[in-house]
């Protein structure tokens, strides 16, 4: 069976967690990297890489979404838990910028990109890879992070401009594949711009997807992202599949 690995779930946020994993591997998903978005799930998402080791790897971060509403010294304690978790965290994620209205009233650019940056650093200085969110701020989160001088990244769920997708690729970051490639044209055209040898596959569960048909995704549907991006790239799914595990176990150190 073909091999794909999900390298962007919110799998603590995900009830009956034992039989989602089973039905994934069933589907072939070799691997899972969980991310964190604030102290407390990022300490959930520990907690699930030790009960399944091996087998769901663990990154911890602080999302832009969650600024507005986390309380004093939550960046701290962030910080300080990548540090404590170094040897076992294989990315810095979920983190970024977002420029949604919604979330610059809770948030503002400045504060946002003052974040990012803290965790930018301690990325170089650890030399972890970062899981990047950026929504409507493709431009200043790829200047954030060449500033930092980060070796390692992914854009995860780009829909952003040709320009900014250029600039990821050739400065050696990487996009991600989500289900969401089945109908949405900007994310369809960055990825027939991508090369196959900047292209991950991801879940981003437990968001939902769809248009018409609207579901709540779980890495099972990951073999979405696998069958949209063959068909985008005109190639097979065991093609797909060969470089964006290739891809994910370089990014992430993965030993699969």
């Amino acid at each position: 069976m073909i091999q794909i690995v999900d390298t962007h779930a919110h799998l603590e946020s995900l009830e009956n967690i034992e039989k989602v994993l089973g039905e994934a591997r069933l589907k072939g998903v070799a691997a899972i990297v969980a991310m964190g978005s604030d102290y407390q799930s990022d300490v959930k998402t520990l907690e699930l890489a030790a009960k399944f080791k091996g087998y769901v790897f663990p990154a911890v971060g602080l999302h832009p979404w969650e600024l507005g509403r986390s309380q004093a010294g939550e960046l701290e304690r962030v910080l300080k838990l990548i540090e404590e978790n170094n040897e076992d965290i294989v990315a810095i994620g979920e983190i970024g910028l977002d420029y949604h209205k919604s979330v610059k009233a809770e948030a503002s650019k400045d504060r946002q990109q003052a974040v990012l940056k803290e965790l930018l650093l301690l990325s170089r200085k650890l030399g972890k890879p970062v899981s990047l969110h950026s929504r409507y701020a493709w431009k200043d989160c790829l200047s954030c992070v060449r500033e930092a001088a980060v070796d390692k990244a992914v854009f995860h769920w780009f829909t952003g401009f040709s320009s900014v997708l250029q600039g990821i690729i050739s400065a050696g970051y990487y996009i991600s594949v989500t289900p969401a490639a089945e109908y949405h044209a900007e994310h369809r055209r960055a990825i027939k711009e991508a090369p196959l040898e900047r292209l991950l596959l991801e879940t981003d569960c437990p968001v939902y997807y769809g248009r018409e048909d609207r579901y709540q995704s779980s890495p099972v549907d990951l073999r979405r992202s696998l069958t949209a991006a063959a068909q985008i790239k005109e190639t097979d799914e065991e093609n797909i599949a060969l470089h964006t595990t290739k891809n994910a176990m370089k990014l992430f150190n993965l030993v699969l």
